[in-house]
């Protein structure tokens, strides 16, 4: 199994996926070339060899061209989203046979009002997808204009984890709006459980990080009446290389 990540900083120990991970939640913070794709490549690799069938949202709604070579293994079934009836023919094709997907998404395809749910929020909830699948949202480059206009997105995150079997991985870049108290409350809720601390990353110390060097951070299992405590390590990813 792949489950292999890289290794500790600090130490000569070996950084490892668990099991843990396809049910808790992972958040990714890196700038652009930080190495966001590959660690988010990593896990995916883990999830396929766990028997878990993923679902790859690529919000930057790339052409299969420009998708990075190491996606595109025996797993690799390229989709691209749009609200036609031919799509969920195909969509739901790949859904029924428990097949790994990776979708390309123009975010404009949610709704903008808060009493709208969008065809791709629907397409996003379908059954098959909740019970059987790990996901991976990836590249929403403007996170402001995104949380603020696609609320039927944020409605749709707030009942997600409720909803699916799985865990999830949220791809982004460390842009400015993550230092609003009110994201970090929301992001804290969803990835790590609640915190009272929001300082508990800092996006500036994140943009000065080397390619593949990610300052890591996890809540412990530990059974305790309160939240449990964070724990903190700075890490560095082996580079995943794929050949065709």
């Amino acid at each position: 199994m792949r489950n292999r990540l890289g290794k500790y900083v600090s130490s000569i120990n070996t950084l490892n996926v668990e099991e843990r991970a396809l049910y808790c939640n992972t958040l990714i913070l890196a700038e652009e070339g930080a190495g966001k794709t590959n660690l988010a490549c990593r896990i995916r690799n883990y999830v396929i060899d766990s028997n878990v069938a993923t679902l790859y949202l690529d919000f930057s709604n790339s052409e299969e061209h420009e998708i990075e070579i190491r996606y595109k293994d025996e797993n690799f079934n390229y989709i691209r989203f749009d609200e036609s009836d031919e799509f969920q023919a195909e969509f739901d094709a790949l859904v029924s046979q428990n097949k790994h997907i990776y979708m390309a998404v123009d975010p404009n395809y949610f709704s903008n009002k808060r009493d709208i749910t969008s065809k791709l929020t629907f397409t996003l909830q379908h059954k098959g997808l909740l019970a059987n699948y790990y996901y991976f949202f990836h590249d929403i480059e403007n996170l402001n204009g995104f949380y603020t206009k696609f609320e039927d997105f944020l409605l749709y995150m707030l009942n997600f984890l409720n909803l699916k079997k799985y865990g999830l991985t949220f791809l982004a870049q460390p842009h400015s709006s993550f230092e609003n108290p009110q994201l970090k409350l929301l992001f804290t809720f969803l990835y790590l459980g609640k915190c009272s601390n929001l300082e508990y990353f800092n996006t500036a110390n994140l943009k000065k990080l080397p390619k593949n060097r990610f300052f890591y951070q996890y809540r412990t299992n530990y059974h305790t009446l309160l939240f449990n405590d964070i724990k903190s390590n700075i890490v560095q990813i082996d580079e995943y290389l794929f050949k065709e």
